[in-house]
């Protein structure tokens, strides 16, 4: 396989092809040829997608990116922007989101091998395995074949992004998260075991992307040499990806998020816990992981004299939740208003620019289609926006 750019493709790919199988013609045509797959790459640009020029100023030095990110984040970037035959306009931006990514990889493993995470222990029966342990080594199973067929087609740009998704959105976002709670538990010992070898097989997948930081952490989790002769994960060890387990944890993750922007509606902080009611046919759906649930969106068990302040309802699969939270003594009413109309004034200057321009017909018939489409896409979020937060309004109490 020659891996090359496309604009030497005449200059000399063709002359390589032509030169071999003239002077090797009396091989055969197998052997003649001097590769059998050509990869054709495309340029790397700036931001703004003009070819580098030191005359222009604007070229990137790989050099002063490893030592800004380091060499996996200016590797990982790369790779990234790797699609077949297409340029890639190459910003810092991206070589800093790459770094984000090393170092959430980096804290996640170092997490789960400080409290415990294990090779060495066999991952348990499927029978014995949470919902979210199945979820998780499903899911795995299917993001290793989907990478195993990209690097099979030369889509590295494809793999790495799938990996990415994968591990900063399910493994590190919601399944360490989840595995917290089953880790003080009675199922600490399968967590860990889990936890090891969805880790071990990630940082194979990883290693030809961000080898530096992979080899570090494998070495630690396993006990093993070195990644780089380490085998290419195979996937036999894990178990079939479980639509039931998968959709319970989807819809643990919708109450979570949704739950999560309830409380920033209310003007709850972040990491601020407040006492929660939740009930419903939804809710008995996913009983099971009430502490993760409770634990992931900082919400506190209701005691007698549990009083809802402000409520809403989540629709899941199964049914709705109806989560109910008494905010009473946990916020600033006069600062929460005062917020809240600063966010109204400008929900109401977007709507009104947005109606000016859609209602300007001139502007319609010049404007390409999807810039239209994107304008009352931004009308629509404005005008919600303006409901939601006049509603909001509405139940505060008096300051």
């Amino acid at each position: 396989m020659l891996s090359t750019g496309y604009d030497i493709l005449f200059f000399w790919v063709a002359r390589m092809m032509m030169f071999g199988l003239h002077g090797m013609r009396d091989r055969g045509a197998e052997e003649s040829v001097p590769f059998q797959h050509i990869y054709l790459h495309g340029l790397i640009r700036d931001q703004y997608g003009k070819k580098m020029s030191k005359s222009k100023g604007n070229v990137l030095d790989p050099i002063d990116w490893m030592d800004n990110y380091g060499a996996d984040a200016t590797r990982f970037t790369l790779a990234r922007g790797a699609n077949p035959g297409t340029d890639m306009a190459l910003a810092e931006d991206w070589a800093a989101g790459s770094r984000n990514f090393c170092t959430k990889l980096w804290n996640a493993a170092r997490f789960a091998i400080l409290n415990g995470a294990t090779t060495a222990r066999p991952l348990p029966a499927v029978e014995d395995m949470t919902e979210a342990d199945r979820w998780i080594l499903g899911r795995l199973g299917t993001v290793l074949s989907e990478v195993d067929e990209l690097l099979e087609e030369f889509q590295f740009a494809k793999a790495t992004n799938t990996l990415y998704h994968f591990t900063w959105g399910e493994l590190c976002d919601w399944y360490i998260e989840l595995a917290k709670v089953q880790l003080a538990g009675e199922k600490a010992d399968d967590a860990r075991a889990v936890l090891g070898h969805a880790l071990d097989t990630v940082l194979r997948l990883l290693h030809p992307f961000v080898p530096f930081v992979t080899e570090r952490l494998w070495t630690t989790l396993t006990g093993g040499t070195s990644l780089v002769v380490a085998d290419w994960p195979t996937g036999e060890l894990l178990p079939a990806a479980d639509p039931a387990a998968e959709g319970r944890i989807e819809d643990v993750q919708k109450l979570v998020t949704e739950v999560r922007r309830f409380r920033s509606d209310q003007g709850l902080k972040p990491g601020q816990k407040v006492v929660t009611r939740l009930t419903g046919p939804g809710f008995e759906a996913v009983a099971a992981h009430e502490e993760a649930v409770r634990s992931l969106a900082k919400l506190t068990e209701p005691g007698d004299e549990f009083t809802a302040t402000a409520s809403i309802e989540v629709a899941l699969a199964d049914g709705t939740v109806a989560v109910e939270v008494d905010t009473s003594g946990t916020i600033d009413v006069g600062a929460e208003r005062k917020r809240l109309e600063k966010d109204l004034a400008a929900a109401e200057k977007e709507l009104k620019q947005t109606d000016g321009k859609l209602g300007n017909q001139a502007f319609l018939d010049k404007a390409p289609a999807d810039v239209v489409d994107k304008i009352r896409v931004r009308r629509d979020t404005a005008a919600a926006d303006i409901e939601r937060i006049t509603a909001r309004l509405d139940s505060l109490p008096d300051s």
